[in-house]
Parts: structure tokens; sequence; C-alpha cells
């Protein structure tokens, strides 16, 4: 609104305006990312045996999600199996038509990036860690995840999440306006920058 009409509106006036309409009977607080408060939730591990017959956490369906640090540039894709044959397959899939913009690549530290240097060489990338439990260092990623679980939300499996539906997510993603781009699409800043990709998964 601003670069085609001067209008300026700032974000605590949209949230305002939406909590208004709430209270007259509107639904314009659906269309919100974060539809309720988030809680940080602690835990330890319990170490004493294995479980019988247990179903290992590889078993379970994940969506892979890529993003391009400077253009914002986000690629989706279903993967049935969360293991590091599964994983670097996709990514290798997903960036190869891309390859000649990737430079870099950073991911966390889970075993599903085990085949690192595969996706590195496949690419002719070069493939970086965070350190351990710093998701900061993936800032932007993690804060793509965040708009992909308003699609995808976590009590949902990813096994009724059809590759046509993620397609049309990675779609929104890539033509949305961002201020930081000069309110331009990732789909329009992506083409001439040297790459680096930061990688992550999403399980259901």
């Amino acid at each position: 609104m601003k670069a085609e009409h001067s209008v300026r509106v700032s974000h605590e006036w949209i949230y305002h305006h939406s909590l208004q309409d709430k209270l007259s009977g509107g639904d314009l607080y659906r269309h919100l990312r974060c539809q309720k408060q988030r809680r940080k939730r602690y835990g330890s591990h319990n170490r004493r045996g294995q479980i019988v017959d247990r179903i290992s956490i590889d078993e379970r369906q994940a969506i892979a999600s890529l993003t391009e640090r400077k253009s914002r540039y986000t690629l989706i894709h279903n993967v049935k199996r969360k293991t590091a044959t599964g994983i670097s397959k996709t990514i290798i899939r997903l960036l190869l038509p891309l390859s000649d913009h990737v430079k870099t690549l950073t991911s966390d530290n889970g075993k599903e990036f085990s085949k690192h240097k595969t996706i590195a060489q496949a690419l002719n990338a070069d493939f970086y860690f965070t350190y351990p439990y710093t998701s900061w260092e993936r800032g932007l990623n993690e804060n793509i995840n965040g708009l992909i679980r308003q699609y995808f939300p976590k009590h949902r499996g990813f096994t009724t999440s059809i590759q046509k539906e993620i397609n049309q997510v990675v779609s929104k993603l890539n033509n949305r306006s961002i201020k930081c781009l000069g309110i331009k699409t990732p789909n329009q800043v992506l083409l001439g920058i040297g790459s680096t990709v930061e990688i992550y998964y999403l399980t259901r």
C-alpha cells in the first residue's frame, strides 16, 4: 500500500482492527498468523530402558523446507520417511535445478543430515552446521517454518498433505511482497544471487 498508494498502515493498527472485528462477531482474526498464545515446553529425557515394540521417529513423515537467505525464496517438499537418505534425496532434487545459485547450505545437527557430504558434492556447495541448540542461527528458516505451520499445523498429519497442496503454499510464500526486500517478492529477487540456503524439516 505504501509503494502503490502512498498509504501507511502499521501492524499495530491491523491487529487492533482485527480484534475489534472479532469482538463484533467478525472472522478477520482467523487470517492472523498466530491463533493462540505459544507456550514453551520443558521436559527431560527418560533413560530407564528401551520400550518394547517401539516405532522409531525415523518412520514419521516430514516436510523438508529450504530457504534462500537473501531473497527469502522457499522450497518445500513432502518426505515419506525422515531418514538421512530420504532427506538428502529431497534436498538434491529440489536444489539441483538451482545449483548455479547455491553456494552454501546450513542445517541443524539432526542425524537426518548425516549425508551432508553427498548433498554438498551433488550441488557443488559447502555444507555447514549450526551449533547445537542454537535455532537462532537459522532464524530465517525458523520464521518460514512458522509460516508453513499456519497451513500445516502440528495436529494435522503430513500423510494427508498432498504435494499439490504443498506447491500452492510454496507459491503463496514466494509471491508475497516482503518489506525487507523493498516490497518485492522472493521470486522477483531470486535470480542473480549467490545463495546461502538454510534447510530444515517439519515432522507431523
